[in-house]
């Protein structure tokens, strides 16, 4: 197991979308059980994806 930042993960495979994603989001915590060195592009994006539902499921529509 592996504990990184999403800002890792982002910085690594998509770190175009670095100025669309918001501090806490980019500071969140993942876990991965097997590792950075085996995670694919599609699986990092895939928690991308999750990370930034899980952050905005708080927020409030005005």
């Amino acid at each position: 197991m592996e504990t990184v930042k999403l800002s890792e993960i982002v910085l690594k495979w998509y770190p175009d979308l670095i100025p669309f994603l918001r501090k806490t989001e980019l500071e969140r915590s993942i876990v991965l059980r097997d590792g950075m060195q085996i995670l694919s592009p599609g699986d990092a994006m895939e928690i991308i994806h999750y990370s930034i539902c899980d952050n905005q499921k708080n927020g409030y529509i005005h």
